[in-house]
Formats: structure tokens, C-alpha cells, sequence
């Protein structure tokens, strides 16, 4: 895992046309769990896959897992879109996502924070390839 510049893990990467934030989404989540309205088996999901994907592809942050304190969180990114796999492509570097929004306009990107200890997963944001193409996917 590489460690992921200081300012995206703490979330203040900018939105902007083209991006969607998920953390009002995730925040409510936490909370939920945090009062007892949703167990722990509930909110720590994370697929097999996803599970692999993050302890190979996976961008270590400085955040800790909201769920269980034990671990850093870890960004996974991965696209979706015409002519590839119906499960996404996962992705191991900004040079690796770069090149395919340069090539494709129609590749949407996830990025998805996994804790590799408890399993806890939630989507961060999803962008297009044309934001892809002028900022880095953290």
C-alpha cells in the first residue's frame, strides 16, 4: 500500500463539476452504527474481492477506520464503463487512471475506502474521466 498524500486523506481533496462526494452518506452511517441502530456485521461487508484489492491496489490514508480504531483506512479505485469488466477495472495508480480517461470519455471512476482489519467499506466520491484527466483520483 502507498501512503496517500496528506491533504486528499483528510477529505479536503475540492469538489467540483464532475465529482460527487459520498461522506454525508458515510458520516450518517458511522453515526447509526455509533448509537447502536446497526451492527457492526452490517456496516463491515467488505466482498472478498474488495478485501483483496485493497491489501494489493490500495492507497494507504492517514484516517483511521471509523468502525474499529485498529487500522488505516486504504483508498481503492476503480472504473466502470463501456468494453470493460462488468465488476469494474481495478486501479493501482493515478498514472494508470489518467491514461484511461485520456483514452475514454465515457469511464466513470469510484474510489472506495476499506479498513483491511474489520471490513468496513463505504464509497468516497465517483468522478468522470474528464476531472480524471486534470486532477490525481484522491
Amino acid at each position: 500500500m502507498r501512503p496517500e498524500p496528506e491533504s486528499s486523506a483528510r477529505g479536503l481533496a475540492p469538489t467540483g463539476l464532475g465529482q460527487i462526494e459520498y461522506r454525508l452518506a458515510r458520516d450518517s452511517v458511522v453515526r447509526e452504527y455509533q448509537r447502536s441502530r446497526v451492527s457492526r456485521l452490517e456496516v463491515c461487508d467488505a466482498q472478498p474481492e474488495l478485501m483483496r484489492v485493497a491489501n494489493n491496489l490500495g492507497r494507504l490514508t492517514e484516517v483511521d477506520c471509523p468502525i474499529c480504531d485498529a487500522a488505516k483506512l486504504v483508498h481503492v479505485a476503480f472504473a466502470f464503463g463501456p468494453r470493460l469488466p462488468p465488476s469494474g477495472r481495478a486501479l493501482g495508480m493515478d498514472g494508470e487512471m489518467r491514461a484511461l480517461a485520456r483514452s475514454r470519455d465515457d469511464v466513470t471512476f469510484y474510489i472506495v475506502e476499506v479498513c483491511t482489519e474489520c471490513s468496513w467499506n463505504h464509497l468516497v466520491r465517483m468522478f468522470t474521466a474528464a476531472r480524471a484527466r486534470t486532477r490525481p483520483f484522491t
